[in-house]
């Protein structure tokens, strides 16, 4: 009797042990940490740290601690699938990631083929999860906004805006850029504006002038440019060049002050299309004051990165498991997932439900959101 309790004794604190000692939950967090846009990389980054530090202070996930792993694909898409690749191999089945794109579709087939869960906080292309939802690939998701959203947002209103004005669309040739320059030429166009021009761009180039003398030459009122800030700075530096000012519509790559560092005053005006500010939510209030007191403005996609992993988080409780299939199918149960970007729900896809945009404009260095 007295052997029996014994073993009852060890077992119940072999178990106990086991929970305390259980093994940490691995999330890579994967964009752009070098190159010409590091500076979203570096933004996914501080978000996850963030909300790794907070998650893990209040006690982890089911009493077991979160730990990120950092991983850079330079938003190229075969780095991507290399990167991706790698992440599988390692074991790890939770991605907050990738950044553009061009790297997040290709890279969602890795992960989905090996049951890993991919939510990615700021690819907008549609193709990612209808692609995924064609396939029955249940683990590709994303806490962000799709570019046909952002299209039937500002598609319209420039029609309104500017009715019997010079428009021109342009896009960098990229799955971001031209999806997203594609979704407002259609809205706009149905809303009865048409372009006087619509092309694509060559990323990388230095001179933009050819393109600038063409701009001036069809006496461009308005350009719309889909793509992202070193293009869409040196294209403007290089207008002002040649004395020439029209009004900059773009999506929600420039929500960073690089771009300034770039365009300097000829950004003056500037205005881009990005969901509803979440650093004004009081539910980011204590976040977005613990990321400043480390020394860093959580513009951009900070938040929606800290948010990811709160949606990870909360769909490995909700779920009981760590299971990537189980836990995506928790987070699809129709009810809100509490974030410091807001109450989020997704759709039967992995998408956002319920998306919100403002206006902004660039002021002498700054944006804020303007006045519809």
């Amino acid at each position: 009797m007295h052997f029996k309790r014994s073993v009852g004794a060890l077992l119940a604190l072999s178990l106990s042990a086991g929970v305390a000692f259980a093994e940490d939950i691995t999330v890579a967090v994967v964009g752009p940490m070098t190159g010409q846009l590091a500076n979203i990389g570096d933004q996914f980054r501080q978000g996850a740290e963030a909300a790794v530090k907070a998650i893990n202070e209040k006690g982890g996930v089911l009493g077991r601690q979160l730990k990120l792993s950092v991983e850079d694909d330079v938003c190229d898409p075969k780095q991507a699938v290399s990167v991706a690749n790698r992440i599988v191999a390692n074991g790890i089945k939770f991605i907050d990631g990738h950044a553009c794109s061009g790297s997040s579709i290709p890279a969602s087939a890795v992960y989905a083929e090996s049951g890993a869960l991919m939510m990615s906080p700021a690819s907008s292309n549609p193709i990612m999860t209808d692609d995924a939802a064609a396939k029955g690939w249940s683990t590709i998701m994303r806490l962000y906004t799709r570019d046909d959203a952002q299209g039937a947002f500002i598609g319209p209103w420039i029609a309104e805006k500017y009715k019997g004005k010079n428009v021109v669309v342009l896009h960098d040739k990229s799955a971001y850029g031209q999806g997203v320059a594609d979704a407002v030429k259609t809205t706009m166009n149905a809303a009865g504006l048409t372009e006087l021009l619509y092309e694509g761009i060559n990323a990388g180039e230095k001179d933009y002038s050819a393109l600038v003398t063409k701009l001036k030459e069809l006496k461009a009122d308005v350009v719309y440019f889909g793509g992202y800030h070193p293009e869409a700075g040196l294209i403007l530096r290089q207008s002002a060049e040649q004395n020439f000012k029209y009004q900059l519509i773009m999506p929600d790559s420039i929500a960073s002050p690089e771009f300034w560092q770039i365009a300097g005053p000829a950004g003056e005006g500037t205005m881009f299309v990005f969901p509803s500010d979440p650093q004004a939510k009081p539910e980011a209030k204590e976040a977005v004051e613990k990321i400043k007191a480390g020394g860093f403005v959580p513009e951009g996609f900070t938040l929606f990165s800290y948010a990811t992993i709160q949606a990870f988080a909360q769909g490995i409780e909700r779920a009981g498991t760590d299971d990537p299939m189980k836990v995506a199918e928790a987070l699809k149960d129709g009810k809100p997932i509490s974030t410091v970007v807001g109450d989020v729900v997704f759709d039967e896809k992995g998408d956002l439900k319920n998306a919100s945009y403002d206006i902004n404009q660039w002021h002498d260095g700054k944006y804020a959101p303007i006045q519809q």
